[in-house]
């Protein structure tokens, strides 16, 4: 049994994230102090961006009275099968009591967040997807105001297309605004006086930064990072979508990993062959996104094995893991760490990244192996609560006093205490040893 590997990446993520944290501080300390004229101050500076921060009902109305029907059809759908499968979500988890013990009920009750901020990126490419995935989960999971943000793509503002999205998935509130500003000025809940419970949505380097550090302040979905794919493929794999593929996530930026892990030498080889030519067919922007990627940060591992195979898929613990490989309920059985998983040739990480239902906003650099992606659960609380009869506590109360009292919490015992005075006036009780120092 061997792991080799046939290609290594000459760069890690870590050699891209530090630059990003003074910078992020910096201008975190600037707009806590500054409030909005700090925020359009750094719009300005970053964006060339002075126009109206809030964009108007009458202004989306306007922006989008042209589009064609085409695309608003293509986006309706996609935002209706992401809504379905996060109403399926929803319906999964539930409000629910139980009676522990004669008297003793307990429960759940799931509380939606009250103000949620979805980033939208802006940039290379127009994120149309990455408006209604945050959006319309949101709103399926019940949350009352969902305010969105998304930088400006020229002296326009946000692009029309993501407008149309964000409208259709039921956004409440929209914004021109980007990186760093943007999720600082939902976080602060600057120009909306709604400070958000919970920030989400995909971003770059400094976004994520961002994020991670008002976590605390504010929520967050999950620490992201580049976009990553993964392929694992066996000898029934066809070398040339294995390819497509990978080189498809590979365009999302520089820094976005594809990984092939693949039991069978001669497959691994002629997708490393056909890659080079499938990102020079690339339109320009694309090419020069996907050949850094590939350059820096691709690999590719042989297995002799496919529980090798399964060894190093989960120590990679992808954000978007695609099997192309004989006996798929096996591998859906045996892996364990990733973002979201790809069965069969019939499906890929375009699929999930844009229409077929489930989120893609999902973890990357290996936090799929304690989170998982964007979905209704990240924008709910299940909240507990208890009620008990005055005989069904007595035997809490007994148990409490005399925990308290080991533990050497004199005044968390006295609140048991008093209840059991009142409750069972003469009783004989064992209350425990008090506390003496």
């Amino acid at each position: 049994m061997a792991i080799t590997h046939l290609k290594r990446a000459s760069r890690t993520p870590e050699d891209t994230t530090s630059e990003a944290r003074g910078v992020v501080e910096a201008m975190l300390a600037d707009i806590a102090a500054g409030g909005e004229a700090a925020v359009r101050a750094h719009a300005a500076r970053l964006d060339g961006w002075t126009g109206e921060i809030i964009v108007t009902g009458e202004e989306i109305d306007r922006r989008l009275a042209n589009l064609p029907e085409g695309i608003r059809a293509d986006i309706d759908f996609a935002v209706d099968r992401v809504r379905r499968f996060a109403l399926a979500q929803r319906a999964s988890v539930q409000d629910f009591s139980v009676e522990l013990s004669p008297g003793v009920v307990v429960g759940q009750k799931l509380v939606p967040m009250q103000v949620a901020g979805c980033y939208v990126p802006a940039g290379r490419y127009a994120h149309i997807a990455s408006a209604y995935m945050s959006v319309a989960t949101a709103k399926a999971a019940g949350v009352p105001t969902v305010i969105a943000c998304s930088g400006p793509r020229g002296s326009e503002g946000v692009h029309p297309l993501v407008l149309y999205a964000l409208r259709a998935a039921g956004a409440d509130i929209v914004m021109t605004l980007g990186g760093v500003q943007a999720i600082a000025a939902m976080a602060h809940g600057l120009f909306t006086g709604k400070p958000a419970d919970i920030v989400v949505g995909p971003g770059n380097k400094f976004v994520a930064e961002a994020k991670r550090q008002l976590y605390g302040k504010v929520g967050i979905d999950v620490f992201a990072g580049p976009s990553e794919v993964a392929v694992i493929a066996d000898a029934t794999a066809d070398a040339e979508i294995v390819a497509v593929d990978l080189v498809a996530q590979m365009e999302h930026g520089h820094e976005s990993p594809g990984w092939l892990i693949s039991t069978d030498r001669a497959l691994a080889e002629e997708v490393m062959a056909r890659i080079p030519h499938l990102i020079e067919a690339l339109p320009p922007t694309a090419r020069d996104a996907a050949g850094a990627a590939w350059r820096d940060f691709g690999e590719v591992v042989l297995c002799d094995t496919r529980e090798e195979a399964v060894q190093v898929s989960d120590a990679y613990c992808c954000e978007h893991l695609q099997v192309q490989a004989a006996d798929l309920d096996w591998w859906r059985e045996n892996l364990s760490n990733y973002g979201s998983l790809f069965l069969g040739e019939e499906t890929t990480v375009a699929y999930g990244d844009k229409a077929s239902g489930p989120n893609h906003i999902l973890p990357t650099k290996a936090a799929g192996r304690y989170s998982a992606g964007l979905s209704v659960h990240k924008f709910l609380k299940p909240l507990s609560w208890q009620r008990m009869t005055r005989e069904g506590s007595r035997e809490v109360a007994l148990a409490t006093a005399r925990i308290s009292r080991a533990e050497g919490m004199e005044a968390h015992a006295r609140s048991a205490d008093i209840r059991l005075a009142r409750y069972f006036p003469g009783a004989n009780l064992d209350l425990g040893e008090p506390v003496k120092s």
